[in-house]
């Protein structure tokens, strides 16, 4: 049996426990509670400081924008908002008057700075990213889990959510520039991302911005730009420049071509790195304005005799037109061979002459630049007898290897760019590529990857004579141009400034020479 006493230990034990326990659980519960608000206060400074970084960055990063938030606050307190609005108007006033009066200096140092300020804010950092995702131009972390509903029917994913909660990273939009016709907006790709990724989504782009054209320019490694047509500035027809009245000089490494898509001139070498130049384009598509325009532009050279003009013309009706304008001139395959075995003799004669004496032989009237004009060159190149046709390729591969440091070079002009119909296509080193009737064509004269990269030379219109894309030595991205339209009465005045009226001022260098 237990005693009493026993009993009176065992409950003062137990009251002893159960205070232990008490202050153990007191004890325990203050140190939660300081556990608790030391997290509390922690997470919270640790936020603090992280929205006052990022409002330091945003001022930092948007310091225009953040002066003149605290400009119209200060104005607003000191001032009034009154006069501010009354300020406002004026400046507003005071713009359109400028535009008016100037509308080029108007919108150098004031319309583009805040057109691309508003398209930005309000155009692309908001929608890009969203265009972006839907072209396929975003990456999504391959780690986080899919999430399937099955049922009797069939299996579905889950509904989609955003970009951010499903771990999509879009690229960021660093910067906008808007000019008169282009937006260029830089973005910054993401890790796993490269630049031609965006040249195969140029046209999907282009159609998310419901603009006609759109280009990617690659800057740096990890950044592109993606430039966006606003207005088409080659849609009126480009006139070719005036004769001059006199001699007048010519730089022929830029020779004035016609305009390109930004509103600059256009300007080709005929002499130099780039002056070998292939232009292919359907019938009507403007060929000939590619070849008469630099003529006419560089015709003070060409009258002078730093340019000796040799044309090789199966239609017999191109340059026949102007055959005044040419020392050597040939219609059939035969005459063409002379002619370029003209060329090649003169080639190895000034190779005998200044071999180990110079890199590239000062341009003179005793040493002038020789120009060939080759049209419709396909039509010597495939269509005719096959001695004559690889006698031909033969002779074009050698002017084209060997001629530019020995200035002489060649221009030629075919409607069919495939390798069976200009086997040297690819030793010119610029090449043009106007309307053509298949995308493949693109590729064929601009390298693989230019229809890609903005040369939609398939989809130009028949009314659009002339326009085409470029792309060669110092051109990184295909350029649209237009070719300045030469008229029938501008060949016939460039033959009569040449030639004096008939009067041949130069001595004949073989071939059928001048007409008189």
């Amino acid at each position: 049996m237990t005693s009493p006493g026993m009993f009176v230990i065992a409950l003062a034990g137990l009251g002893l426990g159960v205070w232990v326990l008490a202050k153990i659980g007191r004890a325990l519960a203050s140190m939660a509670e300081l556990l608790t608000a030391m997290v509390v206060v922690f997470v919270g400074l640790w936020w603090a400081c992280k929205v006052v970084f990022w409002l330091f960055s945003q001022v930092v990063i948007h310091w225009r924008t953040s002066l003149t938030v605290i400009a119209v606050y200060l104005w607003c307190v000191w001032v009034g908002w009154v006069w501010l609005v009354v300020n406002l108007g004026g400046l507003a006033l005071l713009l359109g008057v400028w535009r008016l009066i100037d509308v080029t200096s108007f919108d150098q140092w004031c319309g583009r700075p805040l057109r691309s300020w508003w398209l930005r804010w309000a155009v692309y950092h908001l929608k890009l990213p969203g265009w972006l995702h839907a072209c396929g131009l975003s990456v999504r972390d391959a780690a986080l889990p899919v999430e399937v509903t099955v049922n009797l029917v069939g299996r579905r994913k889950a509904s989609q959510a955003t970009a951010q909660q499903s771990g999509v990273q879009i690229p960021k939009v660093l910067g906008v520039r808007s000019g008169p016709s282009w937006d260029e907006v830089r973005v910054q790709l993401v890790p796993g991302q490269k630049p031609e990724d965006f040249d195969e989504a140029a046209r999907a782009l282009a159609s998310a911005r419901n603009v006609a054209r759109c280009q990617v320019r690659e800057l740096k490694p990890n950044v592109v730009s993606v430039d966006f047509q606003r207005r088409d500035q080659l849609a009126a027809l480009v006139h070719s420049p005036a004769l001059p009245e006199g001699q007048s000089a010519v730089d022929l490494r830029k020779v004035w071509a016609g305009r390109t898509e930004y509103g600059h001139d256009w300007r080709v070498p005929l002499l130099g790195s780039g002056a070998h130049c292939l232009t292919a384009g359907a019938s009507g598509a403007g060929k000939n304005s590619v070849m008469w325009c630099p003529l006419v532009a560089a015709a003070p050279a060409i009258r002078s005799g730093l340019v000796r003009m040799s044309g090789i013309d199966p239609k017999g009706m191109e340059l026949a037109y102007g055959r005044g304008i040419f020392a050597r001139y040939a219609v059939s395959g035969k005459d063409a061979l002379e002619v370029l075995d003209g060329l090649v003799e003169e080639m190895e004669s000034r190779k005998r002459e200044f071999a180990g004496r110079v890199r590239s032989i000062p341009l003179s009237t005793e040493y002038p630049l020789e120009l060939l004009e080759f049209d419709e060159i396909g039509a010597l190149t495939k269509y005719t007898d096959r001695k004559t046709r690889e006698q031909i390729v033969e002779r074009v591969a050698l002017l084209n290897t060997q001629g530019r440091a020995l200035n002489i070079s060649v221009r030629g002009y075919v409607q069919e760019p495939t390798k069976d119909t200009v086997p040297v296509r690819e030793l010119f080193t610029r090449r043009v590529c106007l309307r053509v009737t298949s995308k493949t064509h693109v590729g064929m004269v601009l390298g693989d990857g230019a229809y890609e990269r903005g040369a939609w030379a398939n989809r130009i219109g028949d009314s659009e004579a002339g326009v085409g894309f470029v792309w060669g030595e110092g051109i990184r991205e295909p350029l649209r141009i237009r070719a300045g339209w030469v008229s029938d009465e501008t060949v016939k005045a460039l033959e009569q400034y040449v030639t004096n009226g008939g009067v041949v001022d130069r001595p004949s260098f073989g071939g059928e020479g001048v007409a008189a």
